[in-house]
């Protein structure tokens, strides 16, 4: 069993910086990684952190302005975004899995079975 809470979003302008934390408690996992819902969209993947295969993927839409890390004791994940753009708002929800083959089909995220509630990330022009 895991717990996963994610807090940091917020509401920014265009170009702004915000920072997304995951703390999760329970079962350590194999990898864990963001996910976000805009509106009238489908579930997007965004950033995977899997320290066994020493792996820090993001998504093409954010490479370059996201950055994906996790602290030392493997309790919080992070996500720094900068230059936010209005393509980013979203609903930004953190999932793990203790299973490697799903980690492996990233950027499904259809096997994580831990989910946070997710926080919402607003960013206007």
């Amino acid at each position: 069993r895991m717990d996963l809470v994610e807090t940091g979003g917020g509401s920014v302008h265009t170009g702004g910086s915000l920072r997304l934390s995951c703390a999760a408690s329970g079962d350590g996992p194999e990898c864990m990684g963001w996910f976000r819902r805009g509106p009238g969209n489908e579930r997007e993947a965004v950033a995977l952190f899997w320290p066994a295969r020493a792996r820090r993927d993001v998504a093409e839409s954010v490479k370059g302005r996201f950055a994906i890390s996790q602290d030392s004791g493997g309790n919080t994940l992070t996500l720094e975004m900068t230059d936010l753009k209005p393509e980013d708002t979203a609903r930004y929800s953190c999932g793990a899995t203790t299973l490697r083959w799903v980690c492996s089909e990233w950027p499904d995220g259809r096997g994580f079975t831990y989910w946070g509630q997710g926080t919402q990330v607003t960013v206007s022009s």
